[in-house]
């Protein structure tokens, strides 16, 4: 099969979807050689080098117009170059695929993370919404088939958009896996100079906005304040949510136990993802009480990295977390408090080993078959 993506977010993004992208055409080339895949892309950057895959290339938009209304040529005049190609698949990574691709004879999948917008439509722009509105609700209605991340998302595509439950087929993502192996204690030394990083501490990883829910945390923290309490360290960024969130810090006087880790020991630029197992693996748990995911990707990166988990018993962070996760009321910051006080007092070892064989449940090639076979029950349904 000949089997095309768009590339945006794998070139483009950093984080979230951009690992999504690229670990999945990368698990896809890697365990399903035989095929061809081609990666359409408004422009290349350094995040991803499709020559080390060799079934794989990079097209990008070639002659006026297209190099110049790349946006253009990414939403609609794509469809000629996929043509052109005798693409067999196009697949929509993230929420969106060419309009009028349905009038080809390519077949299209789209990948929908989340429709958080439309739960949750006061924490957005309302232009925002519509251009998301659109171009969702055009990948839901004119695919042959959607793959929703989890069943919290498949749910909320039936219920906001009224598509067929036929239609979307449920396929996990994966994360990393460099965060499956087993980080050094040299190299965990060498992380912990390198960010000044505290002997020990919960770990915070997410944007910094309402949904994610940091000042509950702040909040827990405020609880247990005393000086055995271990630091929160936090990566991640945001605006008026995290200035919330600084001035409750500042009015409690926590200021020496929450670590804002970008802003301290990197002059406000990401954190590199390769120092990210390195910090997952010396925290003593991840705390991610998120009110609202698609997925949540930090309770698997957490799971695999085989530390201790506490979240949100809501939305789909269950379906992560399993038997694997302590899970707590994300609105009440004393519960929060209570498991973080017990992770820290407890021993941990059943808890971790239930979380390494949860994470198994997601690797790599778990996932790539599970898309690879939506690709081939398409082609021989049509």
């Amino acid at each position: 099969m000949k089997i095309a993506f768009d590339a945006k977010r794998i070139y483009q993004n950093r984080t979230g979807l951009g690992n999504y992208s690229r670990t999945l055409v990368s698990s896809l080339s890697y365990y399903f050689p035989e095929n061809e895949y081609y990666l359409y892309a408004p422009k290349l950057t350094d995040l991803f080098n499709s020559s080390a895959f060799g079934n794989m290339e990079t097209k990008i938009p070639k002659g006026f117009p297209a190099n110049f209304f790349k946006s253009l040529w990414r939403s609609s005049w794509i469809k000629k170059d996929l043509t052109k190609d005798h693409i067999d698949i196009f697949h929509g990574l993230s929420h969106e695929i060419p309009f009028g691709i349905e009038h080809t004879s390519i077949k299209s999948v789209v990948t929908i993370h989340d429709l958080i917008f439309e739960r949750y439509p006061d924490q957005y722009n309302p232009i925002d919404i519509k251009i998301y509105r659109s171009k969702f609700l055009n990948a839901c209605k004119s695919s042959n088939i959607i793959i929703a991340i989890s069943e919290q998302t498949k749910k909320d595509i039936i219920e906001f958009y009224n598509i067929e439950e036929s239609k979307i087929k449920v396929c996990y993502q994966s994360c990393d896996t460099s965060f499956y192996k087993e980080v050094s204690n040299e190299d965990k030394n060498a992380i912990r100079l390198k960010y000044a990083l505290p002997e020990k501490y919960f770990l915070y990883v997410g944007s910094v906005i309402e949904r994610k829910n940091l000042l509950s945390i702040c909040k827990a923290m405020k609880v247990l304040s005393d000086n055995s309490t271990l630091p929160l360290v936090v990566i991640g960024s945001g605006k008026e949510y995290l200035q919330t969130v600084k001035d409750f810090i500042s009015k409690n006087n926590l200021q020496n136990k929450i670590i804002f880790l970008s802003e301290k020991m990197n002059n406000g630029r990401p954190i590199p993802f390769s120092d990210f197992p390195s910090i997952y693996q010396s925290a003593e748990a991840m705390i991610y009480p998120s009110i609202f995911e698609g997925f949540g990707i930090p309770i698997l990166e957490s799971l695999a990295s085989r530390i201790p988990v506490i979240t949100s018993n809501i939305s789909c962070m269950p379906e992560v977390g399993g038997d694997a996760a302590i899970y707590v009321d994300p609105y009440n910051p004393e519960e929060i408090a209570y498991a973080m006080s017990k992770v820290i007092s407890n021993n941990n070892d059943d808890l971790i080993e239930k979380g390494s064989v949860q994470a198994d449940k997601f690797t790599n090639e778990i996932c790539a078959h599970a898309v690879m076979d939506v690709y081939l029950n398409l082609m021989n349904d049509y």
